[in-house]
């Protein structure tokens, strides 16, 4: 049966409401949560970043809920503090814990002041990180020498069980490409063609593990309201790689969002404040052999939204499935 999650914007909403939501989506029947990592949002109007990595202390302590995170390893980020942050709290939460790696996006990564790499090198330093991650939470003693620089590294807590390092793609390149390395698979909504080949080429290529897709919604009981919502808080969302990969600032991607128009928005979140379309979206997302979903209401203000889905769109999806 799929799980179905909430998604933790820290790009959106300040991490104590995001705390207090979590631990109501729990409540209300979320049975899982993922959480974001970013320095920077994607607008002003989103307005926060918190550090993802306290927070997941907190929000592991105060719920019951396995949790993931979408990480970037390599630049702004060293390997070995990524490897340590994992085995911490994996070790504190046995079985509740999970990471993402992805390649980054220059509007987090550019801070420490570093050139942004072409997308084959940035794949290539994953490539690396990973397998340092992977030892130094097998418990070796690590030094390494390419891309990333780790010399005579050790983790002195560790997880008994290695928690699940999961590949982060949005293209069927990308997809089959962390066939080679992954836990799982993870992406985000698109049309289920796509979602399809992505997933296709992940398993034709000896992809084990399980799939988990990020979903963006938006809902409100006013459709004009629901539209409002996505427009304002994720137009700044809707361009695809390169260019979501290579700008720099909130201001940048603000500028170049300006005059979005309602449909492109449309097209990258499920707006309706239609609850039966949203059942219907989700019901096909699972068609597709999704394990775990979280669901990212893109407004700012969570709380209806939690309630709503939790009383009726969640039990409908189980019982289908």
């Amino acid at each position: 049966m799929t799980v179905f999650g909430f998604h933790a914007s820290h790009e959106q909403i300040h991490p104590a409401k995001l705390l207090a939501a979590v631990t109501h989506a729990e409540r209300a029947g979320f049975d899982a949560a993922m959480s974001s990592d970013h320095f920077s949002p994607w607008s002003a109007r989103q307005g926060h970043s918190g550090f993802a990595w306290s927070w997941l202390g907190a929000a592991l302590q105060a719920t019951n809920l396995p949790f993931g995170v979408v990480n970037a390893p390599g630049q702004r980020y060293h390997p070995a503090i990524i490897a340590q942050a994992i085995g911490t709290l994996a070790a504190m939460y046995p079985g509740r814990f999970w990471a993402a790696l992805g390649t980054g996006e220059a509007s987090n990564e550019h801070i420490t002041g570093g050139g942004w790499p072409r997308k084959d090198v940035r794949a290539a330093r994953l490539r690396e990180c990973v397998d340092v991650i992977r030892a130094l939470l097998a418990g070796e003693e690590v030094s390494h020498d390419g891309l990333v620089t780790v010399d005579r590294a050790k983790l002195w807590t560790r997880p008994e069980q290695p928690p699940a390092l999961i590949g982060a793609a949005v293209s069927v390149e990308t997809a089959r490409w962390c066939a080679e390395w992954a836990d799982g698979l993870i992406t985000v909504n698109a049309p289920v063609a796509h979602l399809r080949r992505m997933i296709d080429a992940y398993r034709d290529a000896g992809g084990r593990g399980p799939l988990h897709l990020q979903v963006h919604v938006s809902w409100a009981p006013d459709q004009a309201e629901a539209e409002a919502v996505a427009y304002d808080q994720w137009r700044s969302n809707v361009f695809a790689p390169p260019v979501c990969w290579d700008l720099e600032l909130a201001d940048h991607f603000d500028a170049v969002s300006e005059d979005v128009p309602l449909e492109k928005v449309t097209s990258v979140v499920n707006v309706s404040a239609d609850l039966g379309r949203h059942v219907g979206w989700l019901e096909e997302y699972v068609a597709l052999g999704f394990d775990q979903i979280a669901l990212h209401h893109v407004g700012q203000e969570q709380r209806a939204f939690i309630d709503t889905f939790g009383t009726e769109v969640l039990p409908k999806l189980r019982t289908a499935s």
